[in-house]
């Protein structure tokens, strides 16, 4: 069985992960977020994402700006640094080179 606090913390890196690449595709609304994040089955409460997107703008690497909407209060639209699209890339790196040792594992014949 999984340790539950590595569980917890490698879920919390990938979740870093999927925020930087969604919003490297487009400025998101934190709602927008939590939406994709379901349709990819990493299902994520407004209670994990917003402290990951605070941390994740204090460390410069999201920005935001408020755009008003026609159904209610003003919104919080994320979107992604120069910072934040350098991270993402040694991300990306570090992602394929990990699930390339891994597939090497899975396949292996010892």
């Amino acid at each position: 069985m999984v340790n539950e606090n590595a569980n917890a913390q490698m879920r919390k890196g990938v979740l870093e992960y999927c925020i930087l690449t969604i919003l490297s595709k487009r400025d998101a609304y934190a709602s927008d977020i939590i939406e994709k994040l379901k349709e990819a089955e990493l299902i994520v409460v407004e209670g994990t994402l917003y402290p990951l997107l605070t941390r994740q703008k204090n460390a410069g690497l999201l920005s935001y700006r408020w755009e008003e909407s026609t159904q209610g209060p003003p919104r919080k639209y994320y979107k992604i640094t120069d910072s934040g699209s350098k991270i993402l890339e040694e991300m990306e790196n570090a992602w394929r080179g990990l699930v390339e040792s891994v597939e090497a594992i899975r396949n292996s014949n010892n």
